[in-house]
């Protein structure tokens, strides 16, 4: 769940940095939270940045176990520069038509060389053309709710109605990150060498020293100016998520990325109150097998706060029925919880069932309905 600081909070938090680019967003990885942003929904044209797609789908596919890393693709005409006048003078992994390339060398030519030659080499292998790849491109987006997002081609070179937003780049670099580690472990590559050609990653954020940078991809065409999505990681395992669109230069997309990325770390913190699994209650069952159910989520909670806030955070649950009733499913919601800061619920998780609760036998119904009667009977006398 994505939400906006509380308002009670806006006196206290620290003013976000003035940002010089047509849309910005700065994200919390773990919490999903947005702790600043302009113009996230702007539809751009997201130049390279949509190679975060690309690499995204190639890494679900290696994950099915559809195609592997070791996998030998012959090259196509298609992605062959010199007979293909839209990929003239752009970026390029120098392929040829006829090369056998592994799968793992065109992965790492497309993460980080930015190669638009192995866009489309990779697309053919995976989807049997490049169309059929941007389909599945847009199949995903869809997937991840990237309401303001839709591609055209597998590189990123303008192309008329490819448009995606800040805000749906920071959700796809959050989904490449949690779903695919591994191939998002080749964003922090610093250089690849093919056919005796070095060529270094773009994301020069990758050698700043005040920062852990481990990712991700930089953009450039004339239509969409110069775009940088980055991601780093503190010592205390905080992780940020920024997204620059439309800054009018090469420096100034690297320093406004930065300056958002040390805003964050040095304002905010972020930590797991509950994790997946683990009793936050137990609460009374009736006509079940078992008396007694453990609740909680289904998922880590993740909550990202002004620094020096936590101490003042509180959870609290609510169920949906006063009574629990068997049967119950595990991770069956029974109600909510919430989370409060200074007084305001900030965030609200699905309370869940952490295990199965099977209806019970005949006479344990009776005997539940004749003790929940007189429950309730003895709880509205005392009531009154």
């Amino acid at each position: 769940m994505l939400l906006a600081l509380p308002a009670a909070q806006a006196d206290t938090n620290p003013a976000a940095p003035q940002i010089n680019a047509k849309s910005w967003v700065l994200m919390d990885y773990n919490s999903g939270k947005v702790l600043a942003e302009s113009n996230p929904d702007m539809r751009l044209d997201p130049a390279s940045l949509t190679k975060i797609m690309v690499s995204y789908v190639v890494g679900q596919v290696i994950k099915s176990g559809k195609i592997t890393p070791d996998d030998m693709v012959t090259v196509g005409q298609d992605a062959w520069a010199t007979g293909n006048p839209v990929l003239q003078g752009s970026s390029l992994m120098f392929l040829k038509p006829g090369d056998k390339v592994p799968v793992s060398e065109l992965n790492k030519g497309i993460v980080i060389q930015s190669g638009n030659d192995a866009c489309i080499a990779l697309a053919d292998y995976v989807a049997g053309s490049q169309d059929s790849f941007v389909n599945l491109m847009n199949r995903y987006a869809q997937q991840l709710k990237l309401e303001n997002t839709h591609f055209k081609t597998v590189h990123g070179l303008d192309a008329d109605g490819q448009y995606s937003s800040a805000h749906d780049m920071a959700l796809l670099s959050q989904a490449l990150i949690r779903d695919t580690p591994e191939e998002y472990a080749l964003h922090k590559q610093k250089e690849f060498t093919f056919n005796h050609i070095r060529q270094i990653n773009r994301n020069r954020l990758l050698w700043n020293t005040n920062l852990n940078v481990d990712g991700i991809k930089t953009g450039y065409t004339s239509g969409a100016g110069y775009n940088l999505v980055s991601s780093a990681i503190d010592a205390n395992g905080m992780r940020l998520i920024a997204v620059v669109m439309g800054a009018p230069s090469d420096r100034v997309r690297f320093n406004e990325s930065e300056n958002l990325l040390n805003w964050g770390f040095r304002f905010f913190e972020t930590l797991t109150p509950m994790k997946a699994g683990d009793a936050f209650t137990n609460q009374r069952v009736w006509f079940g097998e078992d008396k007694m159910v453990p609740l909680g989520v289904a998922e880590n909670v993740s909550l990202t706060t002004p620094k020096g806030q936590l101490k003042n955070l509180t959870a609290s649950f609510t169920l949906t029925n006063k009574q629990l009733e068997a049967p119950l499913a595990k991770n069956q919601v029974v109600g909510t919880v919430d989370f409060t800061l200074n007084g305001k619920v900030v965030d609200q998780r699905p309370l869940v069932a952490l295990k199965e609760v099977k209806e019970g036998g005949f006479f344990s119904r009776i005997w539940d309905f004749v003790m929940m009667k007189i429950t309730g009977l003895f709880g509205s006398l005392f009531a009154k």
